[in-house]
């Protein structure tokens, strides 16, 4: 994983995610990216310098929460976007080529109504690279449980596992997959991919109406330290696909989730 990007918002907690992110990449000797974008029409753009001005005041701004973070010696790179977030993330995996997303969930508190709020769901179910949700204050430490849930054992190309491989060769993580049957599943879906069955020596089958029930079936007996889940539009995040939002009554996780890419739809 050479290069991690960290979408920055205008959490006063922003710095948290930011040194797990940094924490988190000294183990993988990685590059961090920090991002946050600004909006100036152009019709604003063409008075004097205005764009120039947001601009800087946005690097002077993810400057101010770098500077609370302890970089250990990993290089923390800045970059801007003037538009929408996603557009922003493709442009710069286009140039730079982005390994994986670090980024925070709205809110930690059961009570808030929100898990993933407009941004953060943007960037989870409208782009491509694999991301990394954690809840926000949680202190970097190595994986050595993690469950792999899904609802078909289908991956075209074994290298949408690369993020998870890389995760438990560094850290010796223990893998247990989590395989939830659901209404509708075909035959195709019940043929595990042979790399996704190579990263682990336990399987556990459930049927269940969504996968994420499942999740919570299962969740205190694995107890992992770290939940994996696939994004595609018939896969975790099915029914919740059509808006950016997730309600924390629709899901919640107490730990940080990966998200794995897989064009299958």
């Amino acid at each position: 994983m050479k290069n991690i990007l960290v979408p920055i918002g205008t959490s006063e907690n922003a710095h948290e995610t930011l040194q797990y992110a940094v924490d988190f990449a000294t183990e993988f000797d990685s590059n961090i990216y920090v991002m946050e974008v600004f909006s100036v029409s152009s019709s604003a753009s063409s008075l004097a310098n205005i764009r120039e001005k947001v601009d800087e005041r946005t690097k002077e701004h993810i400057k101010g929460v770098i500077d609370k973070v302890n970089a250990r010696n990993i290089n923390i790179k800045i970059a801007t976007y003037n538009g929408d977030i996603v557009d922003g993330l493709k442009d710069i995996d286009r140039d730079l080529g982005i390994d994986l997303i670090i980024l925070a969930p709205r809110s930690n508190d059961i009570q808030e109504e929100y898990y993933l709020g407009n941004t953060s769901g943007k960037i989870v179910k409208q782009t491509d690279i694999p991301t990394l949700i954690v809840p926000k204050g949680t202190v970097f430490k190595p994986f050595k449980t993690i469950l792999t849930a899904f609802k078909s054992g289908v991956l075209k190309q074994k290298s949408i596992l690369y993020p998870l491989v890389e995760i438990k060769k560094k850290f010796e993580s223990k893998v247990s997959l989590l395989f939830v049957k659901t209404p509708g599943y075909t035959k195709e879906d019940l043929k595990i991919n042979m790399s996704l069955m190579g990263l682990s020596s336990e399987l556990t089958q459930s049927e269940n109406p969504s996968t994420y029930l499942g999740v919570l079936q299962h969740f205190e007996a694995k107890h992992p330290d770290l939940l994996c889940v696939f994004r595609r539009k018939r896969g975790f995040f099915k029914k919740l696909w059509e808006r950016n939002t997730i309600l924390k009554s629709e899901f919640y996780a107490p730990v940080p989730v990966l998200v794995l890419s897989v064009k299958k739809d």
